[in-house]
């Protein structure tokens, strides 16, 4: 299996981690002790460590495309990749600065919470657009993995 299908992949199973975890604290903001809003935000900041740390190697995988932005500029290029890009790093930086704070700083945690929001809307864009690349590979990796059974042999 190819690195980059790895991170892809791994990228989504923490995408849809770290979504269910955000909507977890703001449940348990509203509805629940305390220690269970902590814990979801432990498991949050977790996951989405580990998110952001694969989103920078899904970057610099994907290097030349933004390189070419730069020098080519937009054209035809995606603006979909383009926004989440924009996106992906203000929340990130809302979500390391909410590390360093107090709690009562709620308007930067309502900052991370609107642009969490935004960044799940456009990333499940991002998704739906090269889901069928995603699919072959899985499809090609499964078959690969499955054993070929004889015609002859019926056990």
């Amino acid at each position: 299996m190819k690195p980059i299908f790895r991170t892809d992949l791994s990228l989504l199973i923490l995408f849809v981690l770290s979504l269910f975890s955000g909507i977890q604290i703001d449940y348990a903001s509203h509805f629940q002790s305390h220690e269970v809003w902590h814990n979801w935000a432990v498991f949050h900041i977790l996951v989405s460590l580990a998110f952001v740390i694969l989103g920078v190697l899904h970057v610099q995988t994907h290097w030349g495309w933004y390189k070419s932005l730069i020098t080519k500029g937009i054209g035809k290029k995606s603006k979909v990749t383009i926004w989440l890009s924009f996106i992906f790093l203000i929340t990130s930086l809302t979500g390391f600065i909410l590390l360093g704070v107090c709690c009562r700083q709620f308007h930067i945690g309502m900052w991370h919470y609107r642009l969490g929001i935004i960044f799940t809307i456009i990333g499940i864009g991002h998704f739906i657009k090269r889901f069928p690349i995603l699919w072959k590979t899985i499809i090609k990796w499964r078959q690969f993995l499955t054993p070929v059974r004889s015609c002859n042999n019926r056990n």
